[in-house]
């Protein structure tokens, strides 16, 4: 079984806004981690999070293309998967068109968390990243997100998870 994760989202910013967002590592912190990033080819980098069942809090990762302001890809290791991330950035109208699809999940464990990290791009891409974006507009102060993941999205992503697994798996449904 494998999967894979995409998410487009458009953001009445311009593309060097949108790509200092993701290759800053102040500003990803602000929206996406923690981490030790540097927009260099090679650069192995970690994110953190609170450990949860499964996974210590790391995310290893390392830059494997970047090709500045339209594309980037990490490999991203971390608990039960070893995927990888393509960011790919394109104008739209006044502002910029991102692709975010995350590969590579293969087995029940991974697409499981495939699950659960789908569930969460919503927030990722459709609350945090504009939040920062609009901060980098104003030339205000980044914040770093909470440290405490939020239960209610949590819970609202395993609910998520548990009807897409009762809909493929679910009585009367033979395995793929």
């Amino acid at each position: 079984m494998k999967r894979a994760i995409r998410k487009t989202m458009e953001y009445p910013h311009p593309p060097s806004r949108v790509w200092a967002a993701l290759t800053d590592a102040e500003a990803l912190a602000a929206w996406l981690m923690p981490n030790d990033f540097a927009p260099r080819v090679g650069h192995r980098f970690s994110l953190r999070a609170d450990p949860a069942p499964g996974f210590d809090g790391v995310v290893r990762c390392q830059v494997l293309e970047l090709d500045p302001p339209t594309r980037m890809v990490w490999s991203w290791a971390g608990g039960n998967i070893d995927t990888v991330v393509r960011f790919e950035l394109a104008a739209a109208g006044d502002g910029t068109r991102l692709t975010v699809e995350q590969t590579g999940f293969d087995g029940l464990g991974p697409v499981l968390t495939s699950l659960i990290l789908q569930a969460g791009m919503a927030k990722l891409y459709g609350a945090r990243l504009p939040a920062v974006l609009d901060r980098l507009r104003r030339n205000a102060p980044l914040a770093p997100p909470p440290s405490r993941p939020d239960r209610r999205s949590l819970g609202q992503g395993l609910e998520h998870l548990i009807a897409r697994l009762a809909a493929r798996f679910g009585p009367g449904k033979e395995r793929k």
